[in-house]
């Protein structure tokens, strides 16, 4: 039995995110495969703080770009240890690991960087652990960064490889995982029955549902997913902002097709969401952005319901949405869909982009979160990491507390005082101000 060191940890843990951490510093070397919104961020991390305590100084994050920022949101806000972004311009990165390597920390880096940093690490052998997050981006093994990680992972005494793909649909994929980290484990595994692949890779793999530890889990639980805007976006976003049109900058992100960050994870959440049994509804208060999501998703897709559908026809598309199978999505304006309506159906809610009124996010999350729901219920709010959705979330956090504790005043949600909404005019003007004179400080 091994006592967890929460030393340099500024979260608090829940028994089963414990008894994970514990896990893969007794096994070394795991894949922790919980359902997404279990906190698989905060076990890597317990792990990293506990490795920090016995004077192992070095962690780093291998991790898809699109979670670069939370990652490191995450170190910084739940940890005492210093975080590194080895990303971005060339210089910046180098002085990035200088830095790493002087002090120690954990450094932060991407699966497209992995060329440059492995001869950079060299002969650098204080690296104590390595984190893989999204690691199905190394499923195949032929990949040139499947390599690379692999190359990592057997020179770093603890690996911690997260996914929240369960592995009774991709056993082969899965297969790949694990010979990373337990090439041992595999000498026997030629019968690929999922049960008895199962047993056998039991030391090295650690998963549960969210129904498993229900007894520990708030009802609700909300992810804010933080996102860089592709090039794409980059150039709408600016031109939105150019012409001072607001509504246009609240949905740049959404409108490039799988060339938005936003739609492709999105599709990640619902490819997500088909293996684990759900269902999912996607907000959005603009039906262009709707539209464009309806492009890229993966299965059965429903809407959008907007203002336009007649309230008979609303609740017919409900109900087919309800008989659909795992993995639909009922695509929703969230005015329109986020009042009246009993979505039970969807256990995953995403909300494509901050509203202006934290109630009309409130009354949309108690359209799937309320009585009768069986599931506890996941909410992503995506949100870009510059621009408008951050200077949103920014003003809206400076104006309430209650913002992000819904599940305190859920009861009185559809009731809360108008004092909490800013005035739009007002919140408009300020987060137009701002960004033209980011983007343009010389008109």
């Amino acid at each position: 039995h091994l006592t967890l060191d929460t030393t340099h940890l500024t979260a608090s843990l829940r028994g089963y995110q414990s008894f994970a951490a514990r896990f893969a510093l007794v096994q070394k070397k795991v894949i922790i495969g919980d359902e997404m919104g279990l906190g698989k961020t905060v076990e890597a991390l317990a792990v990293m703080t506990h490795l920090r305590a016995q004077e192992s100084h070095y962690s780093l994050v291998i991790c898809p770009a699109s979670v670069v920022t939370n990652w490191m949101r995450e170190i910084q806000g739940k940890t005492d240890l210093q975080a590194h972004l080895l990303h971005g311009e060339s210089d910046d990165r180098t002085l990035a690991l200088q830095t790493w390597k002087q002090f120690g920390g954990v450094a932060v880096t991407t699966y497209g960087h992995l060329g440059w940093l492995l001869p950079e690490l060299g002969d650098f052998d204080r690296l104590g652990c390595v984190v893989l997050d999204e690691a199905h981006y190394i499923k195949n093994p032929e990949a040139q960064r499947s390599g690379r990680s692999a190359a990592i992972i057997a020179q770093t005494p603890y690996a911690i490889l997260l996914t929240g793909t369960p592995l009774e649909n991709r056993v082969d994929d899965f297969r790949s995982l694990v010979g990373y980290i337990r090439p041992d484990l595999l000498l026997e595994a030629t019968d690929l029955r999922p049960r008895r692949f199962r047993r056998q890779v039991a030391p090295a793999y650690l998963r549960r549902n969210q129904e498993d530890v229900l007894t520990e889990l708030p009802e609700l639980v909300q992810v804010e997913e933080w996102l860089p805007l592709s090039a794409e976006d980059e150039q709408t976003y600016r031109q939105a902002v150019f012409a001072r049109n607001f509504q246009a900058m609240r949905q740049a992100a959404m409108v490039n097709g799988m060339n938005s960050e936003k739609l492709q994870r999105l599709r990640e959440i619902v490819e997500e969401a088909e293996d684990n049994g759900r269902k999912v509804i996607v907000f959005s208060n603009f039906r262009r952005a709707l539209e464009a999501a309806a492009t890229v998703m993966p299965g059965h897709v429903f809407g959008p319901l907007t203002g336009q559908v007649p309230a008979t026809k609303r609740q017919e598309m409900v109900d087919t949405f309800s008989a659909a199978p795992h993995g639909a999505v009922l695509l929703s304006q969230i005015i329109a869909g986020g009042v009246g309506l009993n979505i039970q159906a969807a256990s995953v809610v995403v909300i494509c982009e901050p509203q202006l009124k934290p109630t009309t996010e409130w009354q949309a999350i108690g359209r799937a979160h309320r009585m009768g729901q069986l599931h506890s219920v996941q909410v992503h709010r995506l949100l870009s990491n510059v621009g408008v959705d951050r200077r949103i979330w920014e003003i809206l956090g400076q104006k309430t507390s209650l913002f992000e504790e819904f599940a305190e005043i859920s009861e009185i949600a559809e009731n809360t005082p108008e004092a909490i909404d800013i005035s739009e005019t007002e919140l408009i003007r300020d987060v137009l101000d701002a960004e033209r004179h980011r983007l343009f400080p010389t008109h």
